[in-house]
Parts: C-alpha cells; structure tokens; sequence
C-alpha cells in the first residue's frame, strides 16, 4: 500500500465555457467535480496504474461529506480521511474551450483545532505501519503547524518508510531539515527555497540541505532528476496543449510508483513524465489520458544523463 497525505483536502469542481472573458455573464456548458488536493490526485493515479493506495488527511462538512462519497467510488482507493469540524474548502477551475487556459480559484482551507491535528498524527503513525511509501502534499490549512511536515518526515523514517515530499514555501523550508527521501519542487519552488535560479544549482543546494534526491518540475521543459545514482533531464517529445492542473501530482505518482516497483531512474522519470503529458491532454483537471501516456510511454520520452557528479 502506498499512503498519501493531503492535510488541505479539497472538493474539485471544473466549469466549462464556450469563452471567459471578464465582467460577462457565461453559459456553462459541462461541470465535472471529484476529490481534490494533491495527495487525492496522486492516490488516484496510483490505483489507475494498478497500485493500491490509502488516503489521509482532514475532511469536515458538507463538501467533505461529498469528498468522502466520490471516494468510495475510486476503485483501489481506501479512505482513511480524519473527521474534522470545520467545513472541507472547494477549487474552482474555469477552462475556456476557445483557447484552453484554465482559471483556477481555490479556497482556504477549515481551522484545524489542537486536538484534531494530534488525532492526526496518530492515525498517521498506525497507517505507516501499512506503508511501502508515503507522499505529503500540498499546502496547510489554518490551524496546522508550519513545521508539521518535518515532524511527518521524521515519522516516516523512524517506521523506514520512504518518503516524499511535495509542498512549498515555509512548510518544504522546514521539511527538507527533516530528510526526505524525494522531493519534488517546481523551478520557482526551487528558486524560492535555495534562492537559484538555475534549476541543477538549486536541486544540489536543496540536497545538501536534506533531501536525498530532488525532482525539479521545469513545465514544458520536463523534470530535472539530481540524485545519489545520478543526474538526468526527461522531457516529452513536444510542448503539449491542455489543462495542466495536477499534471505535477500525476507526476509525484509516476515517481512513487516507479520507487516501490524499484525502477531505475530513468525508468521512473519516463513513467512520471508521460503521466504528467498524458495528464494536460485529458479533459478533466486531474485525471489522464490512457492512451496517450501509454503512447508517450513506449516512444516519446527522452531521457538524457547530465553531466556532473551528483
């Protein structure tokens, strides 16, 4: 079983419209909505590519009421969710069919109180007992403390549970102390954390702060790999047209697939790199196109070693 922990769960709803245009009245013409928050989106990946997952994380009110309904429909998908008071945010993504940008509104997230965030950590603790890997994700909602990723970090590895982190900001400042085993920024992430601008600069200053290994997210561009094993850049065939909401957390789900299937490196970054294509190209905010990840997957990733000691 592979655990995923998203602490700000999210109901995800996605409006189509003929166009978007300020100040205007629109038709909408389809609405889809689906569990949501980062570590929903790679558990549901996950259980596509065949791997069993458990999710975790808080969910409170009506929408988390809703969140926890759509999950029991997800086939390979356990709910290990923590009840909590305050009510489960939603994310709005607004896809215009004219163009296919995507305008994303998300809410904050419900207050955590002291006693719900320590229930938590315990059933975090039982379930990593479970656990071939485990992936934190996405951002804190209020309540939470900032370093609480660290302290996961470090229960993840005192179980020897691999672990990855994917996250932003002060909490990935304070996790990356802790020693994950991945992490797994986007180049303004990396900049913002390391403060380089220079994707394989960064990706070594956020290894000699603690992680073991950092898989940087370059958009168009590809992933950027700087490891113990090696250093490489995986990168589609061509730039792809689409909407590219999680296309990063499918990717964190072609990594931690690729782990506990103790892939190589390059192997993993093909998986994870074709996910994250296939992903923009499907019409629904986080799922994937099957049929282009498998095409992607056979012959259109090019991974490539970069030279440098790791």
């Amino acid at each position: 079983m592979i655990l995923t922990v998203t602490l700000n769960t999210a109901l995800d709803i996605t409006y189509r419209v003929q166009g978007l245009r300020p100040h205007a009245s629109h038709r909408v013409t389809e609405v889809t909505e689906r569990p949501g928050g980062k570590g929903l989106n790679v558990a549901r990946v996950l259980a596509a590519l065949g791997h069993e997952a458990t999710v975790t994380g808080f969910a409170g009110g009506t929408t988390g009421a809703v969140v926890r309904e759509h999950l029991t429909g997800v086939h390979g998908v356990t709910d290990a969710l923590v009840p909590v008071e305050g009510a489960t945010r939603r994310t709005v993504a607004v896809v215009d069919e004219r163009t296919g940008d995507t305008t994303q509104l998300n809410e904050p997230g419900p207050a955590v109180a002291p006693a719900e965030w320590n229930a938590f950590q315990g059933a975090y603790e039982d379930l990593l007992t479970g656990a071939a890997a485990v992936a934190l994700c996405g951002s804190l909602p209020p309540g939470v403390p900032v370093g609480a990723y660290a302290g996961l970090v470090r229960a993840a590895r005192a179980a020897g549970v691999p672990v990855l982190l994917d996250t932003s900001g002060e909490p990935l400042r304070r996790g990356l102390a802790a020693r994950p085993d991945l992490i797994k920024p986007n180049a303004d992430e990396l900049a913002e954390l390391t403060g380089s601008h220079e994707p394989q600069r960064a990706a070594q200053a956020a290894r000699r702060r603690g992680a073991r290994s950092v898989v940087a997210s370059l958009g168009p561009e590809g992933l950027l790999a700087v490891t113990p094993e090696g250093r490489w850049r995986a990168a589609p065939p061509a730039h792809v047209h689409g909407n590219p909401t999680g296309a990063g957390d499918s990717a964190v789900a072609g990594l931690l697939s690729g782990l506990v299937e103790h892939l190589p490196w390059p192997d993993r970054l093909t998986r994870a790199v074709a996910l994250s294509a296939a992903t923009v190209r499907a019409p629904v905010a986080g799922e994937f196109d099957r049929a282009a990840y498998e095409e992607l997957l056979g012959r259109g990733v090019a991974v490539t070693a970069e030279a440098g000691a790791a």
